[in-house]
């Protein structure tokens, strides 16, 4: 007998071990929670402009809005606690004597019910969501044992918590202050003792329960909460009374995702979090990121008005895109892709879904730029008369007008198609790419099939590139990526992407002094060229260029302050299709400014030295040596109007002699002679110049200067003892 004992008490210690040893294989690998927020599963993200407020985008596979317990009504904690778990405050995780009331009541045939605890149910929903239809033992093993680890390293309150925010309430509500919203468009801390009762009702059977689509059954569920509560003693049977005759009350809230303000801007970020940043549609639906933008939403909203107001007077068909940048910072404050992102997701300011556009002469910035770094003066003069014709080709200026012999810069203010197409030639096309390139330009330039024309603006480019590459103007040379994010974080707080450090998105790609050279030449575009819609109030400095394609069909400004880098383009959305002639966007510039600059001091950029300049004559493309001090624009414009002077006397001169008919032979070669200086002083031809003199730096040899056939360089001695510049 004791033999037979023995064996029988060493087989059920051996079945013990086995079942001890399987529970434990069963419970091997499962995680430790050991945060609250470890519990918030399938959080949305959320995409904001710069304020932190205003909500751009909501990315989700539930809607859940984590809320903390000060942030529930207390009757909404007590409503969930009579009907789910009442014995919650008293048990450890799992409730035995539950357990056998339940047993006892299914064996028997009374009323069917669940002996999971809240804790056992918050498992089942967040930690076990895999494993939720699964009714085997090792399941329900797995469920306890981590049930009790919670309850260890928890308190009730925070459990409870966590429990309200992760169970499904229905109508694609997850947690009860998505559900406050859904069902009654209010926070869960306003919650009356019904609308509380209701909700505690639905989680048994989010479908069956949804008051939305089976109201009796949602009254009769809410009735059975406050039977319990009753019981509970949260309520007295007044109250009950009063709240089972009430009625649902419902005042339903559909719930707003993906993209909800701004659209061009908010799936431009949409595209650079999953391309550039490689963020996993997963990590964004159920990540809860927090994505702070770079959009400033009052810039965004004067940027939507200003371009409004100009669209009506496009015309048909035609449609305005534009970019503000920070140029301190790259980031993008403001994006104008179009009018109706409904009708044509295609964004005009990043060519996403379409491709860039002609900016016209705006393009003439970067041949300029090139110049200026080989060391060529915005005062040496070419010849802008029209026709010019290069490498076979031949080009006009807009209207097939003739400007004369002028300065680069004063070229520049005219927009001379072909004083620049003369300037590209003997610079090389290679290295106005390669300028373009550097300070911006990601859209490939096909140099061999622009050619000289390349300067024009005939390649595709986008604004948000052409603005990007201005900016690098107005921030001294320094180029910065552009960004439309300044950083993400995550549930925790932790920040995974930040860009609010502007450095390693920056690098120097132009001197200080070139880049000032280069905004000054601008600024005289708008002081007297072709860009005097842009002009702002007294003392605030304004750089930029104008540009249109060929036949009207694109029209551009690109300007700069300190403050801001602005692109704008009109024209077509489809087929390339004529604006009316003389249409310009410069008003948009001076609009926007007014509004952005408003209750802000004026701002100058920060004068530089001016860069060392050589000596530079190419009769091939007829341009000629230095003339004036680099910053003296106005004896610049001296000069130009007595060599307009020179040529004038000269017409008139050889008309008179062409009218007389007693000319003698001395006559004559008189007048050849004064014809030869005539054509001489037109051409911008001069004799000794002393650079130094007139407040320009020393000049040098630029080391690894490009050799351009039938150009002509030389040192500062050279010019000082030359009689003929050219």
């Amino acid at each position: 007998m004791a033999l037979t004992l023995f064996i029988l008490l060493l087989f059920l210690a051996a079945i013990a071990a086995v079942a001890l040893g399987v529970c434990m294989w069963w419970l091997r690998g499962l995680p430790d929670y050991t945060n609250v927020n470890d519990f918030n599963d399938s959080q949305p993200s959320i995409m904001y402009a710069n304020d932190s407020k205003t909500v751009l985008a909501r990315f989700r596979l539930e809607n859940r809005i984590p809320v903390t317990m000060n942030n529930i009504a207390p009757v909404a904690l007590k409503s969930v606690v009579a009907i789910e778990d009442e014995r919650f405050y008293t048990h450890g995780g799992v409730d035995l004597w539950g357990i056998a009331r339940a047993s006892f009541n299914n064996i028997t045939g009374g009323s069917r019910e669940g002996a999971s605890t809240i804790t056992q149910q918050l498992v089942r929903n967040t930690i076990l969501a895999d494993e939720m239809n699964d009714i085997s033992l090792k399941r329900k093993i797995r469920e306890a044992a981590l049930a009790l680890k919670i309850e260890d390293n928890f308190s009730k309150d925070d459990i409870l918590t966590m429990y309200l925010n992760a169970i499904n309430f229905g109508s694609g509500a997850y947690g009860i202050e998505a559900a406050s919203q859904r069902y009654f468009s209010k926070h869960a801390r306003e919650l009356t003792l019904t609308e509380a009762a209701l909700l505690a009702g639905i989680p048994q059977s989010p479908t069956y329960n949804n008051p939305l689509k089976y109201p009796q059954n949602a009254i009769n569920r809410r009735n059975l909460v406050l039977q319990r509560m009753v019981v509970n003693g949260y309520i007295s049977q007044d109250d009950y009374n009063r709240a089972v005759s009430a009625p649902l009350g419902l005042k339903p809230t559909e719930f707003s995702d993906g993209i909800v303000a701004y659209p061009y801007f908010s799936s431009f970020v949409i595209s650079q979090l999953k391309n550039n940043y490689k963020i996993p549609e997963t990590q964004l639906k159920k990540g809860a990121l927090r994505i702070i933008t770079t959009l400033d939403p009052f810039l965004q909203q004067t940027a939507l008005d200003v371009a409004d107001k100009k669209r009506q007077t496009l015309g048909e068909n035609h449609d305005i895109a534009m970019t503000v940048i920070e140029p301190q910072t790259g980031f993008i404050k403001a994006l104008v892709g179009g009018e109706n992102y409904d009708v044509s997701q295609v964004n005009l300011a990043t060519g996403a879904g379409g491709g860039g556009r002609p900016c016209g002469s705006a393009f003439k910035a970067f041949t300029l730029v090139t110049a200026l770094e080989k060391g060529i003066s915005p005062n040496t003069t070419v010849d802008c008369n029209s026709p010019a014709t290069i490498d076979g080709y031949t080009l006009s200026n807009d209207g097939n007008k003739s400007y004369g012999t002028r300065s680069l810069a004063s070229a520049l203010a005219i927009s001379s198609n072909t004083g620049f197409v003369r300037l590209i030639a003997s610079i090389g096309i290679s290295d106005v790419v390669e300028t373009a390139h550097r300070m911006g330009i990601k859209s490939q330039l096909d140099a061999r099939k622009a050619g000289a024309a390349l300067t024009l603006g005939t390649e595709n480019v986008t604004t948000l590139e052409m603005t990007e590459a201005y900016a690098t103007i107005a921030s001294e040379g320094v180029h910065r990526d552009s960004t439309p994010i300044e950083f993400i974080s995550n549930a925790r707080g932790q920040v995974l992407i930040d860009n609010r450090n502007p450095v390693p998105r920056s690098k120097r790609v132009l001197t200080k002094e070139v880049a000032y050279a280069a905004e000054q030449a601008l600024e005289l575009v708008v002081s007297r060229g072709t860009g005097t819609g842009a002009r702002l109030a007294s003392g605030q400095a304004v750089a930029g260029k104008t540009g249109t394609s060929q036949n009207y069909n694109d029209v551009t400004f690109y300007g700069i302050t300190p403050q801001y880098a602005v692109g704008i383009w009109a024209g077509s959305r489809g087929k390339p299709t004529p604006l009316k002639t003389g249409t310009h966007v410069t008003d948009v510039f001076a609009d926007f400014m007014k509004v952005a600059l408003s209750g802000m001091p004026p701002q100058q950029f920060v004068p530089q030295e001016s860069p060392e300049y050589e000596y530079y004559s190419d009769p091939k493309h007829q341009i000629h040596g230095v003339h004036t001090s680099s910053h003296s624009y106005s004896l610049s414009d001296d000069e130009e109007s007595s060599r307009r002077s020179s040529r004038s006397h000269e017409e008139n001169t050889q008309s008179e002699s062409n009218k007389s008919s007693h000319n003698t032979k001395h006559a004559q070669d008189k007048n050849k002679s004064a014809a030869a200086q005539g054509e001489q002083d037109a051409s911008g031809t001069r004799g000794t110049q002393n650079t130094q003199s007139s407040g320009d730096s020393p000049a040098r040899k630029e080391s690894g200067a490009h050799d351009v056939p039938g150009a002509q360089r030389g040192d500062q001695k050279d010019n000082k003892t030359s009689n003929n510049a050219a």
